[in-house]
């Protein structure tokens, strides 16, 4: 496996029209007004990863990343889509979207744990071991260690097998069109995080 690393912006033809592609993101932090995105994170469930770099003072123009976020006929694989939606559509100024989370498939078919972390997800089903080690770093430095770069890629190097296996089990169990409803909602929920609605459960009665 190789891990490419551009600058701004993707190779235009970088992946086959129509493949799913694994997305992730990386940040300097957990608020996305405050903590400008860093790092994008790409797989076609290939050999390779690809990583975006974003430099301090952007202007995130990136038009290849930009279409291929937002092709409709691409499914945007993710864990914990949630917060990359929200900061690549605060960022980018994209829906990346067709959407799929292995974070919300798994809540919905691994009722018998309350582990839901990639780390975990990818040991139960996939029987490999991820090294978090560099997951609070510093992700805004102007040179990325080869460790930041392993670390960054690995969180998209197995989710188009997760989602095969999860899918699996999703149908196993009758769930698969709840799940595609989360899914679904899932860009709509990170508009409510940017809006400012985070921590609030609009649905609760309280």
């Amino acid at each position: 496996m190789t891990v490419h690393l551009h600058e701004e912006d993707i190779p235009a033809g970088l992946f086959a029209d129509g493949a799913a592609i694994a997305v992730d993101t990386e940040t300097m932090g957990l608020l996305t007004p405050r903590d400008r995105l860093c790092v994008v994170q790409l797989s076609d469930g290939g050999a390779d990863e690809h990583l975006v770099r974003f430099r301090a003072g952007s202007d995130y123009a990136a038009p290849n990343l930009k279409a291929l976020l937002a092709d409709p006929a691409r499914t945007k694989l993710y864990h914990f889509g949630r917060f990359d939606i929200a900061a690549l559509q605060f960022y980018l100024g994209v829906v990346a979207a067709p959407v799929y989370c292995t974070k919300i498939a798994s809540k919905l078919i691994r009722t018998y744990t309350d582990r839901h972390g990639l780390k975990e997800l990818v040991r139960e089903l996939l029987g490999t071991e991820l090294s978090k080690a560099q997951q609070s770093s510093d992700w805004g430095s102007p040179t990325l260690s080869d460790a930041q770069k392993e670390y960054a890629a690995s969180d998209v190097r197995y989710l188009h097998r997760l989602r095969a296996e999860l899918d699996r089990r999703l149908a196993r169990e009758g769930r698969a069109e709840l799940a595609q409803a989360c899914f679904d909602f899932l860009p709509h929920r990170a508009a409510l995080d940017i809006a400012g609605w985070a921590e609030t459960d609009i649905f609760a009665h309280v």
